[in-house]
């Protein structure tokens, strides 16, 4: 068995389908996985939960929303209603997983809109469509969790960047139904993260904490230049502690954009992604291994 507090994300074995994940994941051990929109969709939302049930997984969030940043009109009152959808998957998965699943749905703000420079306007339309969505959210027991990314990504995925934005915008919700993602990829460079994690450990906003590593140089593509834990430079050590102290209990996903991961046989991926998580972040994590119900 892997370690009890440890989810395996989708995205880290991107080429199998969602019965193939399933299945991998649970025979590397693992206890919990982070499920994607595209392969639920592929097979369809009824047919999906059924998969989840079987499997005897958790599910550790669902992703991803978001992509808010358009201004109004057709493509964003579309954006608006995909993300319901999203909120629809995110509960009817957490639902048919096993004890301890969260129905907490990734939220990607999205980037600038072509040819607008106003990253300021964006943010406030990421703020104004959670507020369109927070009372579905709120009636499907679904906790949306925005996620910053880092900087590099401003321009065309996400313009909020820090968790200090992501709390901005989510301390104006009720924390049930608005949280944020700590990732260690997108943080680990803010001089302001430890208190920032606290901030939002202290008001109950921590959805998920996601854990890789980051190296250079960066690849071509930047979106794949995540890594497993332990081969780049990040400091798990103080990011985990921090986490932990802020009161975060729930499992950790392991989420990785690295082509030649993704070539990888899903089982390989797997089982190197448990070895790395045991040997970069386990020895951070306190000894209470029980993750707490959604």
């Amino acid at each position: 068995m892997t370690h009890p507090r440890l989810s395996l994300n989708q995205a880290t074995i991107k080429h199998a389908n969602l019965e193939q994940a399933l299945a991998v994941t649970a025979a590397a051990g693992y206890q919990a996985i982070g499920t994607w929109r595209e392969p639920v969709q592929e097979v369809g939302l009824a047919r999906a939960a059924a998969l989840v049930a079987d499997s005897g997984l958790r599910v550790s969030s669902h992703c991803r929303g978001g992509f808010f940043t358009v201004a109004e009109g057709a493509e964003r009152r579309a954006s608006i209603d995909d993300n319901r959808v999203a909120i629809e998957e995110t509960a009817a998965l957490a639902a048919a997983g096993a004890p301890g699943s969260r129905a907490v749905l990734v939220l990607v703000a999205g980037g600038l809109p072509d040819g607008d420079r106003d990253i300021v306007g964006a943010r406030e339309r990421v703020r104004d469509a959670i507020g369109e969505l927070v009372g579905d959210a709120a009636s499907a027991g679904v906790q949306l969790a925005i996620e910053p990314l880092h900087p590099m990504y401003a321009s065309d995925r996400a313009v909020i960047s820090t968790l200090g934005q992501a709390l901005d915008i989510a301390e104006q919700f009720p924390a049930e139904a608005v949280g944020v993602i700590v990732d260690t990829f997108h943080i680990w460079w803010d001089p302001q993260v430890l208190p920032q994690i606290a901030r939002a450990g202290a008001g109950g906003r921590i959805a998920s904490y996601q854990v890789c590593d980051w190296a250079t140089p960066l690849p071509a593509d930047v979106l794949l230049s995540r890594h497993y834990p332990g081969d780049g430079v990040i400091d798990f050590a103080s990011l985990t502690r921090a986490v932990e102290d802020a009161g975060y209990d729930g499992d950790i996903e392991v989420e990785i954009f690295n082509q030649q991961i993704w070539d990888t046989d899903a089982a390989t991926a797997a089982e190197r992604t448990a070895e790395a998580f045991e040997a970069a972040v386990a020895p951070h994590l306190s000894a209470t291994t029980a993750v707490r119900s959604a």
